[in-house]
């Protein structure tokens, strides 16, 4: 805020006009003291009281003897007004006043250009004749009052002993206010009290004052007890008579024929002001004397009548007072707008009103508002009928699962460009999974000597062909992501021998089989006669498309899915590899055995045995529950676990924080496939594989149209966009629209190993956050119009810079999406609407 401060003193017939500002910046000015204006003044006021001859505030002199005017006095008022004011303003616009006027226009319009166009032009009188001039009505710069409001013309003593009060209350709930009601001879409360009341929902207010029948005694230490409370005051209001005296400071009447001097108050109102007071209204007469006394006692603000008030004009400029303070609105946006709608809404009732009200500040003051509660605080941000349906649409699109899982898709596919343009694909030797799909050629060969006709009933003897080919190749971990719930006769006894002979063998091969509930909630699993769960892996295969299967960590007896137990397999495998030839893996720090025979257990006991009689899956959960072993990603990391959030949200129908997969990684970088035939047609030169040791083989379907549980292809789904992209940039004539389970597995086979657990930020969550940005830009614009072009394009550039982050942060090792489209959509619905009302206005 600028600040200028203009002392004005008359010296005889010459005004010496004292402008200030800035650091040390000075400008004086002399000018003859009009006569003429005094005469006006007079003969101004004399017409004032003549009008409002009864009721006034104070006590005018013979004002009871006055008889029934014969004059039209409001006429008569409105005339000799008129004649001051021009007087007093051309004396005002005199030519030696110019560079005080221009120095503070120029100022003004620099503050407006630098977005700080609240200006106060403190004045300051050295003799009461002066001070009862209406300079509040002075119009410094017209071009500025025009287009940027007027300067705020406020008034400070010529001497001022103390600094602002330091409050050192403990900040109030609510403000207090305390209102003192003085003698009423002659005049009515009703109002003012009706109009105080209207505060009880924003302030704490204490009505204290003289009543009839009240010792005068008791009323003073009353009075002085209450002023003094230690709870402390915000606001003081004084309604009643009260005098100008040049000795005292002031006096105001607390009862008939009793007063009470400001001088005489000076120790309450010390304490009162240690305690927090800030304010004070003294709606009553000539309080000029007491406005100059209170600020240089310390006090922030205080707004007096600088003349004798009619009852009814000090009840009208408090009530609209008030209501424009609990607007939130400081004191001196109060007082104005309550002298404006004197002016502009009453003049014809109570004409010269407006010109009677003056604030006097501190130099050091805060202006005084009212501080809105919480729940005010909640209704002032609450949305408008067009907000409340824009973001209901946002909300209704951030809850329903198919819309969110579109927007996830494109995301990814977003997220797969930006990897591919920024050269962040991750370079790997080998993918971990090799993909043996089962596709129409392999299905044709497997059942043209078969006796099945139905797809999900693969010829076993199929199976068993293509592990017996696995195994040459060194395949030591396989999956099979087919049931094995039903009988094919003499084929179950075909694949059952090719599994025992890979359990077997030196390197004994690891077998993942499926199993899964039906509808009917009865479990499938693998047929007895062609594996026991002693010596293989059973593991759950349904697939939550988009999505990664997350464990309980409470349902210690829940079945591994059929990824986890691929991944498990693998890890242990290395590790037991690593162990076996090396001979200071403990002192590497690789496994930490709980016990001596735990490195002996690892390297012959946890492996598939035939003549095993406990269940794999517990042996392996044993060890682990033993032995300290590191780096087995698919069990450890919290993010593999449903969380509490999670699982709360599924109630809703929603997926909060639940990782998904990432599609955004190239298929190439996750697996290799070859389709059955292929592998089995033994033709090495045409085998894009030669040794399969230390990879994990999963057999699937290749996207045949029957795959899965049922006849509807449940094996099969929608091509996600990411891989779309990936697919149309390897190869642009593939027209493969489909994804498989197998797939999916293998990606979740890729994540589990790699610790790659994405993790999506839901919309809802961010478009709450961004509903307070945008409200708040919202408030920030419509206080400071000139600034909203900026706050566009900051708004553009960080919108544009938040979705670079958003995209570098999804491939960081935090990998969190953090939705950027609808987020963003919903500050820019705060903040486009907001500059197109201020385009239209302009």
């Amino acid at each position: 805020m600028n600040n200028f401060h203009l002392k004005v003193q008359r010296i005889e017939q010459v005004c010496l006009f004292e402008l200030t500002w800035g650091t040390a910046q000075r400008l004086s000015a002399k000018i003859t003291y009009p006569e003429n204006l005094t005469l006006l003044y007079q003969e101004w006021q004399r017409t004032y009281l003549s009008f409002y001859k009864t009721s006034l505030r104070g006590r005018v002199e013979d004002s009871g003897s006055f008889q029934a005017p014969t004059l039209d006095w409001h006429a008569r008022l409105v005339q000799i007004e008129a004649k001051f004011l021009s007087e007093f303003h051309n004396w005002l616009r005199s030519s030696e006043l110019y560079e005080i006027r221009a120095a503070i226009t120029q100022v003004s319009l620099l503050s407006v250009n630098s977005r700080s166009a609240n200006i106060n032009l403190f004045l300051t009188c050295d003799s009461l004749e002066l001070a009862r001039l209406p300079w509040e009505s002075w119009e410094i710069c017209t071009e500025v009052t025009f287009a940027f409001g007027k300067i705020n013309i406020v008034r400070s003593p010529i001497n001022i002993h103390q600094s602002v009060a330091k409050h050192n209350h403990n900040r109030r709930a609510k403000t207090r206010v305390l209102v003192i009601l003085g003698d009423d001879t002659g005049l009515n409360f009703e109002a003012e009290n009706k109009a105080i009341q209207k505060l009880k929902h924003i302030a704490e207010i204490k009505f204290v004052g003289w009543q009839p029948g009240k010792n005068i005694d008791e009323l003073k230490g009353e009075l002085k007890e209450t002023i003094t409370s230690e709870l402390g005051w915000d606001i003081l209001l004084f309604a009643g008579h009260s005098n100008e005296t040049a000795l005292t400071g002031g006096e105001i009447s607390i009862a008939p024929n009793t007063t009470l001097s400001i001088n005489e108050i000076i120790p309450f109102l010390n304490k009162a002001l240690e305690n927090g007071l800030q304010f004070a209204l003294f709606n009553s007469c000539n309080g000029l004397s007491i406005a100059n006394n209170l600020i240089e006692l310390g006090l922030s603000q205080v707004a007096v009548m600088r003349e004798p008030i009619h009852n009814k004009v000090a009840s009208e400029f408090l009530l609209h007072f008030l209501q424009t303070l609990a607007q939130y609105k400081d004191v001196q946006e109060a007082l104005r707008s309550a002298c404006q709608y004197l002016k502009l809404e009453e003049n014809l009732t109570y004409p010269s009103a407006y010109l009677i009200p003056s604030l006097f500040l501190h130099p050091e003051a805060t202006l005084f508002r009212f501080k809105p509660s919480f729940l005010e605080n909640l209704q002032k941000i609450s949305p408008s009928r067009i907000e409340t349906f824009a973001l209901s649409a946002l909300f209704i699109i951030s809850t329903q699962l198919p819309i969110q899982n579109n927007l996830l898709a494109q995301r990814l596919k977003l997220q797969a460009f930006y990897r591919q343009v920024t050269g962040q694909v991750q370079v790997t030797e080998s993918p971990p999974v090799l993909l043996v799909q089962i596709d129409e050629k392999s299905l044709k060969d497997a059942t043209k000597d078969s006796k099945l006709s139905s797809a999900r009933q693969m010829n076993r003897k199929y199976f068993a062909m293509i592990i017996d080919k696995l195994r040459t190749k060194g395949a030591n971990l396989i999956g099979i992501d087919y049931l094995l719930d039903r009988y094919q006769g003499e084929n179950d006894k075909i694949l059952a021998e090719s599994l025992q002979a890979g359990v077997k063998s030196s390197n004994p091969t690891w077998f993942v089989l499926a199993e899964t509930k039906a509808l009917t909630g009865e479990k499938l699993t693998v047929l007895p006669e062609i594996a026991s769960p002693n010596w293989t892996l059973q593991g759950e295969i349904e697939i939550l498309p988009g999505y990664m299967q997350l464990l309980s960590p409470l349902d210690k007896s829940q079945a591994l899915y059929f990824s986890n137990l691929l991944a498990i397999s693998h890890q242990l495998q290395r590790l037991k590899s690593q162990i076996t030839n090396t001979t200071n893996q403990k002192q590497q720090g690789l496994i930490a055995v709980a016990d001596k025979t735990g490195e002996d257990e690892l390297k012959q006991s946890l492996q598939p045995k035939l003549n095993s009689t406990t269940d794999f899956s517990k042996q392996i959960g044993k060890f682990l529950q033993n032995n300290d072993v590191k780096n087995i990603t698919s069990l450890q990391p919290p993010r593999t676990h449903l969380q509490p959030i999670t699982e709360f949200s599924y109630y809703f129908g929603q997926m909060w924080l639940h990782p998904i997969v990432d599609f955004s990684i190239p298929p190439n970088r996750v697996y290799r496939s070859i389709p059955a035939w292929q592998l089995l047609e033994d033709n090495s030169q045409n085998l894009p594989i030669s040794s399969l040791q230390n990879q994990i083989v999963i057999i699937a379907p290749g996207g045949y149209g029957e795959a899965g549980m049922s006849k509807n292809g449940e094996d099969n789904f929608d091509l996600p966009p990411a891989l779309e992209l990936w697919r149309r940039l390897e190869n642009p004539e593939n027209s493969n629209e489909v994804l498989t389970g197998g797939e999916i597995h293998a990606y979740q086979v890729h994540h589990l190993l790699n610790d790659r657990m994405v993790v999506p930020i839901p919309d809802l969550w961010m478009i709450l956050i961004a509903i307070m940005l945008g409200k708040t830009l919202y408030f920030i614009m419509q206080k400071n119009p000139r600034i909203r072009l900026q706050i566009l394009l900051a708004l553009g550039a960080s919108t544009a810079a938040y979705g670079v982050l958003s995209l570098q942060i999804y491939l960081s090792s935090i990998a969190v999406i953090l939705p950027w489209f609808l987020p963003s959509l919903t500050i820019w619905l705060y903040v486009i609407p907001t500059f197109m009302r201020r385009k239209a206005y302009e």
